[in-house]
């Protein structure tokens, strides 16, 4: 746009506004046993397509930001690999391409509403399923001597050298083929066992590794995913959802019986304390009252490190069989907590974006009305960099359709904030994409402010503009 024939209602200001809101909003999409997407397997590509459209619009409606997407379920990929087979989930048989590459549309459709996507992993989960039909590329078939069996599952045992670079490898496949914004690894470490009344499992992984052994190889797994994904996208953001509870009765008054460090050889305490994640999300599925306290293992987590702890919140649990009767209102509690305890930005995950698309039990109605009234920025990473971007130049005139606010571009910019001053309050109104340079915005503000925004998250200092 030319901005020097825009029209002058607005003039340059020193006013200076408020920092632009930052919260983590996000929720985990599915698509193993179709939990979210597709709502069944074997659709139509372009049936495909409309739900994660209508999904990302639920969000930009809700005002969230990040979509952390599941891409690798079992050994398989929701994207076009070289490496691993289509996931069947998607196609409905395993090695089938559905027709499109669904995360490089996740990404152009996510990425035009101004909405991360943080690329889910499961690093060695080979099967939820041991009976499941498999196609000949896929790492049972390629690979039987790391495969173990455990449960009902096919399990690529992590003390095997293959397993991890395996892991690694179509990690950093997708870091450089792909415009995420995250990378994400889930509590799947080890499967989880049965656990008896005495909190001892019931079968043990058929490897002849200790506790401690087990921990090691994935604490090397963890600590060398970030360094690689660092040193190949500085500012890819890593984050891991852990199980809720570290160690049974860690904190104090916690009664859990499956213990993580032992059973899963997950030592995340020590990741998080060892910066070995930009962010954190445990899976706090458990409500504000009781002894396994929602806000009693928040407080605990954001004691830990100094990096974000943003909770995984069980959003599906409303009205459901795992927590009959649960309100909406216990969601909507645990948004407003995880704000107001620990220390470092705020953020949240639901679980799971199904839950919100329903509007289930009304908390999509409940969260718009009373959390997510305005837009949100995600957080910034200072531990990796903390120059600001250029500064926008910004012109606002009144036009037919109301207030349209148009700056110029700057170079490297991933996304631009804008607020406005409505008489005294100022609100965060927009987030966009780096490729947008004017909008329209409602009613008539007394000033106006915009700030372009890194990929680390970092905003530049504003530019203002008054009436």
């Amino acid at each position: 746009m030319n901005l020097s024939a825009f029209g002058q209602s607005y003039s340059p200001s020193r006013e200076t506004p408020p920092v632009v809101t930052r919260e983590f909003r996000g929720a985990w999409v599915a698509c193993v046993y179709n939990i979210d997407w597709p709502s069944r397997k074997g659709l139509s590509a372009a049936a495909q397509q409309a739900e994660l459209r209508g999904m990302l619009d639920r969000m930009v409606k809700l005002n969230l930001n990040a979509m952390i997407f599941q891409v690798r379920p079992h050994a398989d990929a929701a994207y076009n690999s070289s490496m691993e087979p289509w996931s069947p989930w998607i196609s409905g048989t395993m090695g089938r391409s559905p027709g499109y590459d669904p995360l490089a549309y996740c990404i152009s459709q996510a990425h035009a509403r101004g909405i991360e996507v943080h690329a889910w992993f499961n690093p060695f989960r080979a099967l939820p399923n041991a009976a499941m039909p498999t196609s000949a590329k896929h790492v049972t078939r390629t690979h039987p001597s790391v495969i173990r069996n455990f449960k009902s599952y096919k399990w690529m045992d992590p003390a095997s050298s293959f397993t991890r670079q395996r892991a690694l490898s179509v990690i950093l496949d997708v870091t450089r083929r792909y415009d995420v914004d995250g990378i994400h690894i889930d509590d799947y470490f080890y499967p989880y066992p049965d656990v008896a009344a005495n909190g001892r499992a019931k079968q043990q992984f058929p490897d002849g590794k200790s506790e401690a052994q087990r921990r090691s190889y994935v604490d090397t797994f963890v600590r060398d995913m970030y360094a690689s994904v660092k040193k190949t996208k500085p500012w890819v953001r890593v984050g891991i959802s852990p199980f809720g509870i570290w160690k049974p009765g860690v904190p104090s008054g916690t009664t859990a019986t499956i213990n993580a460090y032992e059973h899963l050889a997950a030592d995340s305490r020590k990741w998080l304390a060892n910066g070995w994640c930009d962010y954190m999300s445990p899976q706090l599925y458990w409500r504000v009252a009781g002894p396994q306290s929602y806000t009693l293992l928040l407080n605990w987590w954001r004691a830990q490190g100094s990096r974000p702890v943003w909770p995984g919140i069980a959003t599906a649990r409303i009205n459901s069989t795992e927590d009959p009767g649960r309100p909406a209102s216990e969601i909507l509690n645990q948004v407003k907590l995880s704000r107001t305890i620990g220390r470092n930005y705020a953020g949240h995950v639901h679980w799971s974006m199904k839950s919100l698309n329903q509007n289930r039990g009304g908390i999509s109605t409940l969260l718009g009305k009373e959390a997510y009234t305005t837009a949100a920025l995600v957080p910034p990473m200072p531990w990796l960099s903390q120059a600001k971007p250029h500064t926008p130049i910004l012109k606002a005139g009144t036009t037919r359709s109301g207030v349209q606010a148009s700056w110029s571009p700057v170079r490297g910019a991933a996304k631009y904030a804008i607020q406005a001053r409505y008489g005294r309050i100022w609100h965060t109104v927009k987030i966009v994409p780096g490729s947008v340079n004017s909008i329209i915005l409602s009613g008539t503000p007394n000033a106006i402010a915009i700030s372009s925004v890194d990929r680390y998250g970092t905003t530049s200092t504003p530019s203002v503009v008054a009436r």
